[in-house]
């Protein structure tokens, strides 16, 4: 029987913070002038081959790294028509390939990704970038005023956006932290659904075990979308949806909300213990 308390990482006291060290910093200065989302020719070009690469060899390396499976996609079919009219989508962040799951998973939708500034300063900035990853500014209010345009246009234009809700990466880990108000607050600014997602865990083989030393095999389940309350004030509508959005992201990834008792919206949460001492959730034994 798969035991969560072999899974051991070095989880922070704050619960959006970051435990992966970037190596690097090239110095890069997301000010107004960056482009959040760039469209010169040589850049689609190039981002034209990296998803026929990830199409061809790294979505199938990914679905045998994660033992990934994924239920739910018939909702990408059922609400066709109102996610090509732009969609704003968020999970729990649970592996550093679980973005790639997500773009496999909801083919052929290309999405873009909210990502902390440090990774597209770091070793791996090109490929973020490549693979849609938006830098979220920490210099200036021009600086946040480009990047939401970006954004703005974006989802007007029908793109996708995938938001980490949680605030960052914290692998295999079971209980959904609290989430901050980005997807929320795209999703009532502009008029667009939320689309939940949950990652859930399944008992790994022996030979994953061995092989990859994998703690679980993943299963991404895909929710319906998620509309803004007209009746409320702009403000409620963030709140209402950042509830509404982290519980089908529990419910996803098989945990009861009820049984989250902190508040879902980031409160700058230190007491850890809870979530670091609740085994055995999000976890579905089938293999």
């Amino acid at each position: 029987m798969f035991d969560p308390k072999t899974n051991k990482y070095p989880y922070p006291e704050d619960t959006d913070r970051h435990y992966l060290n970037v190596k690097k910093n090239d110095g890069t200065v997301f000010d107004a002038d960056y482009p959040y989302i760039d469209y010169s020719k040589g850049f689609l070009f190039k981002q034209k081959l990296v998803r026929l690469v990830l199409n061809v060899l790294v979505f199938p390396m990914t679905k045998i790294r994660l033992g990934l499976k994924v239920e739910g996609r018939e909702n990408l079919k059922k609400y066709k028509d109102v996610l090509d009219q732009g969609v704003v989508s968020c999970s729990n962040h649970v592996h550093m390939w679980d973005y790639l799951a997500i773009m496999s998973a909801i083919r052929p939708h290309k999405p873009y990704l909210l990502s902390w500034a440090p990774n597209i300063r770091g070793e791996n900035k090109n490929l973020i970038r490549l693979t849609g990853g938006i830098p979220i500014p920490d210099s200036t209010l021009r600086a946040t005023a480009a990047y939401l345009k970006a954004v703005k246009k974006l989802l007007n234009d029908g793109g996708w956006l995938q938001v980490y809700s949680e605030g960052s990466m914290w692998e295999y880990y079971r209980p959904i932290r609290p989430f901050k108000q980005g997807a929320a607050y795209f999703a009532a600014e502009y008029d667009k659904p939320i689309l939940p997602m949950g990652f859930s865990y399944r008992e790994p083989s022996w030979i994953r075990k061995r092989i990859f030393h994998q703690i679980a095999c993943f299963t991404l389940n895909i929710g319906e979308p998620l509309f803004r309350d007209e009746s409320l004030s702009k403000k409620e509508m963030k709140l209402d949806l950042t509830k509404r959005s982290h519980d089908a992201v529990c419910r996803l990834a098989y945990i009861d909300p009820e049984k989250n008792i902190y508040p879902p919206i980031f409160n700058n949460n230190k007491r850890v213990d809870y979530y670091t001492d609740t085994y055995g959730v999000g976890y579905k034994g089938s293999r």
